[in-house]
């Protein structure tokens, strides 16, 4: 009995003791017929694929980590793979980032909504694009 009630008290402090800084808050919505023209010297762009990007979210916190709730749309009628490299963000400051590694497969023409991390950046997030 005394295992339990250590237990939840654990918990319990260890709940109320959690950094508000790691609570990610949605960023101001950037419209889409905003027009950007970052220098792009080093042609970074994302991976081409047959994939559409159809809305996304962007998110971050006080510690400065970027994060986006991406809707994507297989446009093939074919199994297809999302990875990192077919989605970029471009900051605030002129910078073009993949997100970090992940892969999620899509059936033929299904669309689906996952959250992807950017990493730390001090500057947010402005856009996220894909190559089809």
């Amino acid at each position: 009995m005394h295992k339990i009630i250590i237990s939840a008290f654990f918990l319990l402090s260890f709940s109320s003791n959690a950094n508000e800084t790691e609570v990610l808050t949605v960023d101001r919505v950037v419209p889409n017929n905003l027009e950007l023209s970052f220098p792009n010297d080093r042609r970074i762009k994302p991976k081409s694929s047959d994939f559409e990007l159809v809305n996304y979210v962007v998110m971050s916190n006080e510690l400065g980590e970027r994060w986006a709730v991406v809707t994507v749309r297989n446009s093939s009628t074919g199994g297809r793979s999302l990875e990192n490299g077919h989605l970029m963000a471009l900051f605030a400051n002129g910078d073009r980032k993949s997100p970090l590694e992940f892969k999620v497969n899509f059936e033929g023409k299904e669309t689906q909504s996952i959250t992807v991390s950017f990493g730390e950046n001090k500057f947010p997030i402005l856009t996220i694009t894909t190559a089809t």
